[in-house]
């Protein structure tokens, strides 16, 4: 099954200092699998690696190094973002009790017909509701 990422399992599994067995499951299985992620992805994840260097929780150089790292992965970005995402995006996250961020990974899913790996609670719950399949390390990279 192809997969739709989000950013809290992308920085759970990138981070030195987060760890996740869901996350590494997920990378360990998706080899030969298609990673999708909404044009939100990027941002969110470079927002929390410049905020974590901020911080002091990773150097500089290993910043620019992750995200270069990140960068190289072979995701596939959504194209589809502006005016035509706006009211399918508000009326996820209303329905859902989403941020439009979040909601914006649920559509994704949803218009491709794939799977969703996330550490986000409330986004896997709204997932499920929704029919979409979310990734879990005890399944066998089937939905839960």
């Amino acid at each position: 099954m192809d997969w739709v990422m989000d950013a809290s399992l992308a920085l759970a599994w990138a981070l030195p200092d987060e760890k996740s067995a869901v996350a590494d499951e997920f990378f360990r299985r998706s080899e030969a699998e298609e990673i999708r992620v909404p044009a939100i992805f990027w941002y969110e994840v470079s927002n929390s690696i410049a905020v974590s260097s901020k911080r002091g929780r990773l150097t500089p150089a290993n910043a620019r190094r992750l995200l270069e790292l990140l960068s190289g992965l072979p995701f596939k970005t959504d194209a589809l973002v502006g005016q035509p995402t706006l009211v399918p995006l508000e009326a996820a996250a209303r329905v859902h009790g989403l941020s439009v961020y979040d909601a914006a990974y649920l559509d994704l899913a949803a218009r491709k017909g794939l799977g969703l790996a996330t550490l986000d609670e409330q986004l896997a719950t709204a997932a499920r509701q929704a029919g979409i399949p979310v990734f879990t390390s005890e399944s066998d990279g089937a939905a839960q």
